[in-house]
């Protein structure tokens, strides 16, 4: 059965007006769905008789009550195709024609009523996810960001994480309500003064940068805070920035950070290539703390920190890697190799920083057991350290 779905984009405005197009697929329509928001806007407009299918959770017996019709007309926010329903109807129905009316989404209606030329905006959604949107575009250091919002990640919510990380270099101003004639509201604001604030939902928000964030490349090992002071517990400089060339992080996109102490490569590799998604290991409960601090330091939200032991900790439900650096391995190299190559995506790599020839003849001896190879391997000397031997197995 062939399906047509007219999807109808609208505002939260009361004062409807459509096209002559709209008008005429609205009044010869006889199965409409939508929230129950836009029920609420449209009720008046429908033929007498129509049926309304609520567009509510769980989306699949949504689905089902559409296949018993072969023609339905949606009401959805905005533009459809803006982080919005058709993408969903696409998905669901690929065979199906679906028919687009689209109106302004809401970040357009805000940027038109500060009068702000949007053509370079960033675009993070937020709506049902997670950070990872918005942290990048903060740490890129985008100039204009637009921010589709929910329940959850509220203008407040949003604040308060920006301040934590240091992104106190924007101003945001918030629409609530947008569209709607009586209780429509654009206010413009500090961070403090949004975090301290509850607004109205529906709400979208628009960040504008007021000034650089330096964006360091190749930390000095001195401006992070130290496991107990000691300069010899973190990887030092030249070593990191040399891991994480051979690591490749640009054309990986979950990276896995094992023996992370003070969190330095992870911090630098999320500096550079903010769309990773990270979880880091450490076995030492002072490892969460020195993370925390120098996450909050250097402006890199959302590294996820496991506290334990590797060869302990459940990995089913983390991101599968497909870029792993181990930093520290307790005398467990080999049984840690093992226990990395069922979760190592395809294609995946593994560099390990060897600081003795046991380690190192150790890792190539766990690296032939899983069924890998090492592809590169270079030395380096970092003052009166002992030489590094950094090695990359695919």
């Amino acid at each position: 059965m062939l399906q047509t779905f007219h999807i109808i984009g609208i505002s939260d405005s009361h004062r409807l007006f459509f096209p002559p197009e709209v008008e005429t697929v609205i009044k010869r329509g006889t199965v409409f769905s939508g929230g129950k928001r836009h029920h609420e806007i449209v009720a008046s407009c429908l033929p007498a008789g129509a049926e309304w299918i609520n567009i509510v959770v769980p989306l699949e017996t949504v689905f089902e009550r559409y296949r018993d019709h072969t023609e339905i007309v949606v009401f959805a926010s905005g533009d459809p195709l803006f982080f919005g329903f058709a993408n969903t109807v696409q998905r669901v129905f690929p065979e199906a024609v679906i028919r687009l009316y689209p109106s302004f989404n809401s970040l357009q209606m805000l940027a038109h009523r500060l009068l702000l030329p949007y053509q370079d905006m960033c675009i993070v959604s937020l709506t049902g996810r997670e950070w990872n949107g918005l942290d990048k575009a903060l740490i890129e250091g985008e100039a204009l960001i637009g921010v589709l919002t929910d329940r959850e990640k509220t203008p407040a919510a949003i604040a308060r994480r920006m301040l934590e990380y240091g992104y106190d270099n924007y101003q945001m101003s918030i629409g609530e309500l947008l569209g709607n004639e009586e209780q429509e509201q654009v206010r413009t604001c500090t961070l403090q003064e949004a975090e301290e604030h509850v607004f109205r939902f529906p709400n979208n928000l628009i960040l504008r940068r007021t000034e650089a964030r330096p964006r360091l490349f190749g930390i000095p090992d001195k401006e992070f805070c130290l496991l107990n002071g000691r300069a010899k517990m973190i990887t030092k400089r030249p070593v990191r920035l040399l891991t994480l060339s051979m690591l490749a992080l640009r054309e990986h996109s979950s990276f896995w950070d094992i023996g992370f102490c003070t969190g330095s490569v992870s911090i630098e590799a999320k500096l550079q290539f903010p769309h990773l998604r990270i979880t880091a290991f450490e076995q030492r409960e002072e490892g969460r703390t020195l993370m925390e601090q120098n996450s909050r330091r250097f402006g890199t939200p959302g590294i996820i920190a496991i506290i334990g032991d590797f060869m302990e900790t459940d990995l089913t439900s983390l991101p599968r890697p497909d870029a792993v650096f181990i930093g520290g391995h307790g005398g467990k190299l080999i049984g840690m190799l093992e226990k990395i190559q069922p979760v190592l995506l395809p294609g995946g790599v593994i560099v390990f920083n060897s600081v003795s020839e046991e380690s190192g003849r150790l890792f190539r001896e766990g690296i032939g057991r899983i069924g890998k190879e090492i592809v590169e391997s270079i030395r380096i000397q970092v003052d009166a350290f002992n030489a590094i031997e950094i090695m990359k197995a695919r």
